[in-house]
């Protein structure tokens, strides 16, 4: 399967101002896989440590930071030999060696040729632990599930996808309905690469399933394993509440639909636990659409969106029949898929966030800052293409671009575009 974010690793090992790299991202999002099909296609020799498998090599960092006795160590270690420039070095789940994010910056000051990959599944959690963090000795990168374009790339539709990216409006029209049939199985299998996969290799939507059950038995377990003992039974509560929290037509994140009298206060270090995990995504609501966007969050209203569509879909129950029965699929739940969808694009290379006005029932899906510009964008789960609460933002506001994303063909009017769902990527 192709990820888009080969071409962003070609750059980082091109770049002049390389440093080392830190890829973050959930558990099975495929940061794994990623860095050893880079390293098979632009390095000589990948040197492979899993600080989770490899125990012995734990305290690895622990005596000094001598970055010739480390490359030493892993040598003897890997029986392999490490040369500066053609040895790609890819420490993974780096957050199980005392020290090891801490070592990167060694790295970067006394060998800088050597390039350093690390990665883990839970590092957003443990950068939160009092490590002592290199600042500006490394970079960052993110790795996601896969879009909807790398969806189709992997069922082998490369010639959509280039329509799609490329905005071929004609040959799109004329596709249309493979497209939004694609589009609705994408919502159904979602885009975690082992699940993309099994249903490239077998299109048996309940195997897909199985997939799907597996990975998030596997994120329960990391609550017990990984999480403060006094704060799982919350982060679970949590959990269990993600598919009610967006069923809801305003998604406003509510403490009372986790249990019954739940106060911000309990669940604070749970909420952000989920989110240092990469398993939910936080979006805030800005009580003022102006530049940055930033300074205008409101900190006590949120949405929460889940890390993938497929997975919200199977803790949901979805059904997989939905899938091939047409527009079943949004009969219930509607907005929630089609809001999960988008929000998965746009997270790509968006902060998104989303705006509401007090004492007013005007609310704006998702807002995002791209060249100084603000973009209000609205949602639709159909072709239903009534959006009041835009059309007054745009009055209100008058901001160059507006967005309204709907599965109606691509077309462009006086004060706002409408892009069909399936070119969210391209905003």
């Amino acid at each position: 399967m192709e990820r888009e974010a080969i071409h962003n690793l070609v750059k980082w090992k091109e770049s002049k101002r390389r440093k080392p790299l830190i890829i973050e991202g959930a558990r099975q999002v495929g940061k794994t896989w990623l860095v050893k099909e880079f390293a098979s296609k632009h390095y000589k020799d990948l040197i492979y440590i899993n600080f989770e498998e490899m125990s012995f090599l734990r305290n690895l960092f622990d005596i000094d930071f001598d970055v010739y006795r480390i490359i030493e160590m892993i040598e003897s270690a890997t029986h392999q030999k490490c040369i500066p420039e053609e040895t790609l070095i890819f420490f993974d789940e780096i957050q199980d060696a005392p020290n090891g994010v801490t070592a990167l910056k060694y790295f970067k000051e006394n060998m800088p040729q050597q390039h350093i990959i690390a990665a883990g599944s839970l590092l957003g959690i443990s950068l939160h632990r009092h490590i002592s963090f290199p600042v500006g000795k490394v970079q960052f990168m993110t790795l996601y599930p896969m879009s909807f374009y790398e969806f189709l790339n992997a069922q082998g539709e490369e010639g959509l996808q280039k329509y799609l990216q490329e905005e071929r409006w004609s040959n799109i029209d004329i596709f249309a309905d493979r497209i939004k049939s694609l589009l609705k199985t994408y919502y159904y299998v979602g885009g975690m690469p082992e699940a993309v996969a099994t249903y490239c290799d077998t299109h048996n939507l309940l195997e897909v399933r199985e997939v799907h059950k597996e990975i998030l038995s596997s994120y329960e377990r990391d609550f017990s394993k990984h999480a403060p003992q006094e704060i799982v039974p919350r982060i679970r509560h949590l959990w269990l509440s993600l598919p009610s929290q967006l069923s809801r037509e305003n998604r406003k994140f509510v403490y009372g639909l986790v249990r019954e009298g739940a106060r911000a206060r309990e669940y604070k270090l749970a909420l952000q636990w989920l989110i240092d995990a990469g398993l939910i995504y936080s979006i805030h609501c800005v009580s003022t659409p102006r530049l940055p966007l930033s300074a205008y969050i409101d900190l006590s209203a949120f949405k929460i969106f889940m890390l993938d569509v497929g997975l919200l879909g199977a803790m949901a129950g979805l059904d997989a029949r939905t899938v091939t029965e047409g527009a079943t699929i949004f009969t219930e739940f509607k907005g929630a898929l089609t809001e999960e969808f988008v929000l998965q694009q746009l997270i790509l290379s968006h902060h998104p966030y989303y705006y509401a006005k007090s004492n007013s029932r005007m609310e704006i899906d998702f807002l995002i800052q791209k060249n100084q510009e603000i973009i209000p964008i609205e949602v639709k789960a159909e072709e239903n293409l009534r959006a009041k609460s835009l059309r007054l933002f745009a009055d209100t506001y008058h901001p160059n671009t507006v967005y309204r994303l709907s599965m109606s063909p691509y077309r462009q009017e006086s004060w706002m575009i409408n892009l069909p769902l399936y070119c969210t990527q391209n905003i």
